[in-house]
């Protein structure tokens, strides 16, 4: 099977040409290639504050209404 990227693979070979003479400047001047680890691949989040701003207002459930109350409703209801 043909590769279809033949074409991009020529287009890029001087930029890789490039790099590789650079490289060996650089080596040939002194320079030292590093290997290091790589960074975690999915980073722990951070860590939530513990700070409670005072002027936020929290939205809150209103508790459901008790079984008297609702025995009264009832009551104003059937009165109706």
């Amino acid at each position: 099977m043909i590769s279809n990227h033949l074409s991009l693979v020529e287009q890029h070979r001087q930029d890789a040409c490039s790099i590789s003479e650079r490289t060996a400047q650089f080596l040939a001047g002194g320079g030292t290639i590093a290997k290091l680890p790589s960074p975690p691949s999915n980073p722990t989040p951070p860590k939530r504050s513990t700070k409670i701003d005072p002027e936020t207002i929290l939205k809150r459930r209103k508790p459901p209404i008790t079984r008297a109350e609702r025995n009264a409703l009832r009551k104003l209801a059937e009165a109706l």
